[in-house]
């Protein structure tokens, strides 16, 4: 009834609506307009029945309206399902766009966020309930593939925490790498209560268990209390030999200008961290001493292979910062409103693309090389062959 009413750009008002019956009239009943429907739910055949009907409307609507009153948020729910299902951080535009598409009306951003929410509901949440389930407190996930493609990564592990902000609240964790040709590689995901000491053990000790089970890794994370409580009750799991945990250069800085308020000296803290040999790292430390001594002895709470590249035994691969990882908190944003399994099933959607893709793109080199390989192998025999006739002739 409503899809009908809304194609057709009319409208009614509904007089009865009982499970087994439903009576309704054209919104100009009376004053120009005599459709009407009375339609009732016939038990023994399971089905309904129209029992009165009188015929298309006669109406035409005074002015046309942008938006329709029928099209409510429901109703747009189960058009965009389909939509939703492929990607739950559709953006609310796009629904608006799909509706004006599908049914010729712009409904409003508030309608159009409403039905997305109760679409997401719908798919992810609403039939999946069942009684006495069990509410979790923290979940840690990772994808076989990332496992597996870590094995052929940088001994390097960039963790950061951002904060979740739909109906769901808390923090996802996530740890990132990066292969040979500079290609970003999400290995895990968690999402916990906040970045608690004990979130962040949470999520440390099932990334090291799980996914980075070589030594000689190097972590880099902010200088938040929280990572460095968890790294400091790993037993030795993030400790040297077995991993040397390292400080974002920008984080310090930030920490530093919060600490002295002296943007002008920011730059030669981050330089002092850039420094690559011992020589140009204490010349630059010496020029920071002779600012304000106090800036020197708050650095020297740092440890030096924590922050400075002369001193990080290469264990930084020359990361000085976690970009790659906030990267990948920007490309999620549009994910951080959606229930605990709508987000995750987005995690799982986005890689599985990302992996397609680099197969078919590492596939499309391979036969790109065999066809190279063959051009070359024929090329060869060719100036062989030439060659034995020239010998030939040169002979006889």
């Amino acid at each position: 009834m409503k899809d009908y009413t809304i194609h057709r750009g009319v409208d009614y008002r509904v007089y009865e609506s009982e499970p087994t019956t439903f009576y309704a009239k054209c919104t100009q009943y009376g004053a120009g307009c005599d459709w009407l429907i009375r339609v009732t739910k016939m038990s023994r055949k399971f089905c309904w029945e129209i029992r009165k009907y009188n015929g298309s409307h006669t109406c035409t609507r005074a002015t046309i309206s942008q938006d329709h009153s029928k099209l409510d948020s429901n109703t747009v729910a189960e058009a965009i399902k389909p939509l939703v299902e492929v990607d739950p951080s559709i953006r609310v535009k796009s629904v608006i766009a799909k509706v004006q598409a599908k049914f010729n009306y712009t409904i409003s951003y508030r309608k159009a966020w409403l039905a997305k929410q109760k679409a997401v509901e719908s798919i992810f949440s609403g039939d999946d309930l069942v009684p006495n389930i069990r509410v979790l407190h923290r979940v840690f996930w990772s994808y076989y593939p990332c496992i597996r493609a870590f094995r052929h990564c940088k001994p390097i592990v960039q963790v950061d925490g951002t904060h979740l902000y739909g109906k769901y609240k808390g923090c996802l964790l996530v740890a990132v790498s990066q292969d040979g040709n500079n290609n970003i590689v999400l290995i895990a995901f968690a999402i916990v209560e906040g970045e608690t000491s004990e979130a962040w053990h949470f999520f440390l000790s099932n990334l090291r268990q799980h996914v980075v089970t070589r030594d000689g890794v190097g972590l880099i994370s902010d200088r938040h209390d929280s990572i460095r409580a968890a790294i400091a009750r790993s037993n030795g799991a993030w400790s040297p030999p077995r991993a040397f945990h390292m400080f974002c250069i920008r984080h310090i800085e930030s920490n530093f200008l919060r600490k002295f308020k002296a943007p002008y000296l920011q730059k030669l803290i981050v330089n002092i961290g850039y420094s690559r040999t011992v020589r140009e790292y204490e010349t630059r430390y010496q020029r920071l001493r002779e600012r304000v001594e106090a800036n020197t002895n708050w650095l020297d709470r740092i440890l030096r292979e924590q922050y400075a590249l002369a001193f990080d035994g290469g264990y930084r691969w020359g990361y000085m910062t976690t970009n790659l990882v906030e990267c990948i908190n920007s490309v999620l944003k549009g994910a951080r409103n959606l229930p605990v399994t709508a987000l995750v099933k987005a995690t799982f959607y986005r890689l599985n693309e990302l992996f397609t893709r680099k197969r078919a793109e590492a596939e499309a080199r391979i036969n790109a090389g065999h066809v190279f390989s063959e051009l070359v192998t024929s090329k060869l025999h060719a100036n062989q062959r030439a060659a034995g006739n020239i010998q030939v002739s040169c002979f006889d």
